[in-house]
């Protein structure tokens, strides 16, 4: 068994510390010292009371106090050029190390306060402990219930409700069976495993003991007492075609056969009298009419022509409270267009805000598209007049569609996910509002977007950025001149963006793809 001196123990182990903090695996194959002898050394250093050693491959959020502690005591005395440096190696950000450094300092006073809390909280979740057994206990079977019967509902597409006199084949009759007898296993009653797959216990129980097939499509069935003849239907075609009513639709010869004290059919049955003999067109020279959806897809070929909103929550102090992000943007440029911050959901303060937008941008009474989700705030009647007013066009997405909202949607996700983000929440109100307005600034006129060539969004909205990708191109072009045979093809693409789709169709991307 081997033995090391304490001067190159203790070396190896200031090496596994901050700020040095060196891995276990890199420092094995440098210095050829097995890894379980370096944990073990570690872990005798930490309960010896030594330095702390950051864990490997770890994110910089979800270190232990003591990590932070030790971060924030290295780097205390550090100039700035310092520090970033140590950010850049450590793989963290100066915001997060002021951020800790604040926890330290505050995070002593509170120690006490924050041990009577937890002693307050921990008796009262001792009672509620035993509330709540007491509550399982009683709801084990209702619970083993109800995941047979969601278990059950899975299984069939398309219940048997409105199905009455339809016929059911044996096949799927004993498909029905087995799941029901599958599910009353589980734990789930006969009546409500029935219920689920639209049909009474009765008919199950008449199904698994008979085993029969059903016969009634083998069954001879008359013709209807009440059926036309072929008489009657001539007559009818005679009529249609008579001088009187040549050029009259059935839905007012019958009524004028009616004045006459004549019956003959119903006015359907006009309609399907015709349409069996091929005399059922379209007349007159108005057009045929289509059934057309709305078009869901919106084409912004320069700025302010289509933009996309939403409200999304930003974390407050106290749990469960939230402060609400009111943000416009335009799906050309990108830019940010309207914001504010406030403490409720209103379709007054939508309002307000598009109004503000519209005038900062100057596009009143210009076609414009406005596209939202289908929250309260946006289907709201003071938000609907003033998109009137303002000459502004409503859309929204589909219902129960998550994705139809997708510029808006990936742009709270860049905002939530920023370097600067608080990840303690905010205090109040006017910090919240604060903090937004320096992220918007930054967005708009520092954040070189990738989506759009990597010019800023203040840049295209203002179309700078023809000359700026023209400039790039030119750059790029001098440098495969001064050495060619490091491009193998073409320089990089530095084109303008073109128009940009707000859902567009399934053809309209593979031919982008394509091209």
């Amino acid at each position: 068994m081997s033995s090391y001196a304490k001067e190159r123990k203790s070396q190896i182990i200031r090496q596994l510390l901050p700020p040095i903090s060196c891995s276990v695996s890199k420092l094995s194959e440098k210095e050829g010292i097995p890894k379980g002898t370096l944990y073990n050394w570690r872990l005798k250093n930490q309960l010896m009371g030594g330095g702390m050693v950051a864990e490997e491959k770890k994110n910089p959020t979800k270190w232990s106090a003591e990590q932070k502690l030790s971060v924030v005591v290295t780097t205390y005395a550090m100039t700035n050029e310092e520090l970033n440096v140590y950010c850049r190696e450590n793989g963290l950000y100066p915001d997060q190390i002021k951020e800790w450094k604040t926890a330290c300092l505050y995070g002593q006073e509170h120690a006490e306060t924050k041990q009577k809390y937890k002693e307050t909280q921990s008796k009262a979740q001792s009672k509620k402990i035993k509330l709540l057994q007491k509550e399982l206990n009683r709801k084990e079977k209702a619970l083993a219930e109800a995941a047979a019967l969601l278990t059950l509902g899975k299984k069939v597409r398309c219940p048997l409700v409105g199905r009455r006199g339809k016929l059911t084949t044996q096949a799927w009759r004993q498909k029905y069976i087995s799941w029901i007898k599958g599910a009353i296993e589980s734990g789930a009653s006969q009546v409500r495993a029935c219920a689920v797959l639209g049909m009474s216990s009765r008919t199950y129980q008449r199904w698994r003991d008979s085993g029969n097939d059903d016969r009634r499509h083998l069954a001879n069935r008359p013709e209807p007492i009440n059926k036309l003849s072929k008489e009657e239907k001539d007559i009818i075609i005679k009529v249609c075609t008579n001088d009187e009513f040549i050029k009259l639709p059935p839905g007012q010869i019958v009524p004028m056969l009616a004045d006459k004290n004549k019956y003959i059919a119903s006015e359907s049955t006009f309609y399907r009298v015709l349409k069996e003999r091929g005399m059922l067109k379209h007349r007159g020279r108005c057009k045929p009419r289509r059934n057309i959806k709305r078009p869901t897809t919106h084409i912004a070929k320069k700025q302010n022509e289509v933009w996309t909103w939403d409200i999304s929550y930003l974390p407050a102090p106290i749990k469960g409270l939230f402060y609400y992000l009111y943000l416009i943007v335009d799906i050309y440029s990108r830019k940010i267009v309207g914001h504010e911050v406030h403490s409720c959901e209103s379709a007054e303060f939508a309002a307000e805000l598009v109004q503000k937008a519209v005038i900062n941008e100057g596009c009143f009474m210009q076609p414009l598209v406005l596209h939202s989700d289908n929250g309260s705030p946006m289907k709201g009647q003071t938000m609907l007049e003033k998109l009137y007013q303002l000459g502004i066009t409503p859309s929204r997405s589909r219902p129960r569609v998550s994705n139809d909202n997708p510029f808006s949607e990936a742009l709270f996700r860049t905002l939530k996910y920023c370097p600067i983000w608080p990840s303690s929440g905010f205090k109040t109100l006017p910090q919240a509002r604060q903090w937004v307005s320096g992220f918007v600034d930054m967005y708009n006129n520092s954040h070189r977007h990738s989506a759009i060539k990597f010019v800023t969004p203040a840049q295209r909205h203002r179309g700078e950025d023809v000359a700026i990708l023209k400039n790039r191109d030119e750059v790029y072009a001098q440098a495969k001149a001064k050495n060619p045979r490091r491009w193998s093809k073409q320089t990089r693409d530095w084109n303008p963006q073109g128009s940009v789709s707000l859902n567009p169709e399934l053809d309209d991307l593979m031919i982008e793809r394509a091209a």
